[in-house]
């Protein structure tokens, strides 16, 4: 870690992925408007998996976590927020949802390393939980509980890959290797897009997938590879590159700024309407959110500094 600030370049690099991040919940609409979710999913971690695997070296981690990495990621985080998008819930309340899963990532990590929540982790549910609750009360105005649940349901399918990574990290660490991100994402879709693909088959059919892929304009690929190259490889691998040489406290308030690009791309793009209901639950989520990722203990701090 080179400075607890990041650099001019690095602040650039920081936005441009959130940006990314931010604006792909309407390329996703987009491109629910031709593909089926499922398949337009399984689609995504094809283009990541190939041709990357070739030229990448697989990760010094066990098959273990980089199934369940692949599979909370791809067939559980993605795989419910794209079934959510078609039609369920609008791009912008989406990108706002999803932010819930910092605190889905604290609750599985407590689980799995014994360590309880701090009282700012258990502060930071209130105003999020109000959030939640006012959306919920707006039902049916771009929204649906169906919509929600899906939504929550890809968040804490989310926490749970991110434990898998961290878990990997510290497992590749353990053998004297440090783990590269790019490599990890792209092996790990080994396993993200089977069940993208069988369920897929299963819920959407053959008939139904066939047509869309005969129907589809040229206008889908630049969808797929802004998915696949721009948000996954791209976004994945420079977000773990910046973490990898700052502190997380100061990578992760960035993230803050995913449904505020979220948001303004679907109002601006979509014309998705901003009434004053939305823009009191998003600010709740997001206060709930900034809880947790801003709030620095005096003790934390004083070590910090001291260091």
């Amino acid at each position: 870690m080179t400075s607890s600030h990041l650099s001019l370049r690095d602040t650039l690099l920081a936005v441009l992925v959130v940006f990314i991040w931010g604006t792909n919940f309407v390329v996703v609409r987009w491109g629910l408007d031709m593909l089926p979710p499922l398949m337009m999913a399984a689609i995504r971690f094809t283009l990541v998996l190939f041709p990357a695997i070739f030229f990448l070296k697989k990760p010094d981690v066990s098959w273990r976590i980089l199934a369940l990495y692949g599979f909370c990621l791809g067939t559980g985080q993605f795989g419910m927020l794209y079934l959510a998008m078609d039609g369920f819930i609008s791009p912008g309340m989406a990108s706002v949802v999803m932010q819930t899963q910092v605190f889905f990532t604290i609750a599985i990590a407590a689980q799995r390393t014994g360590e309880k929540p701090k009282l700012h982790h258990l502060l930071g549910l209130v105003p999020a939980t109000a959030g939640l609750i006012l959306i919920l009360t707006h039902n049916g105005e771009d929204i649906t509980v169906a919509g929600l649940a899906l939504v929550l349901g890809g968040a804490i399918c989310w926490g749970a890959s991110n434990q898998a990574a961290r878990e990997a990290a510290h497992q590749s660490a353990s053998r004297g290797h440090p783990m590269n991100p790019l490599a990890f994402v792209v092996w790990a879709s080994l396993f993200a897009m089977p069940g993208l693909l069988l369920m897929s088959l299963l819920l959407e059919g053959p008939a139904r997938v066939a047509q869309a892929m005969a129907t589809s304009e040229w206008t889908i690929w630049p969808t797929l590879v802004w998915q696949s190259a721009a948000n996954t490889l791209f976004g994945y691998t420079m977000w773990a590159w910046l973490l990898s040489r700052y502190p997380a406290a100061t990578v992760a308030p960035m993230s803050l700024l995913v449904p505020v690009f979220g948001m303004g791309a679907s109002a601006l793009m979509m014309y998705e309407p901003l009434p004053a209901w939305k823009l009191v639950a998003t600010l709740l989520i997001m206060a709930g959110v900034g809880i947790n990722l801003l709030w620095r203990p005096r003790k934390t701090l004083v070590s910090g500094e001291a260091g």
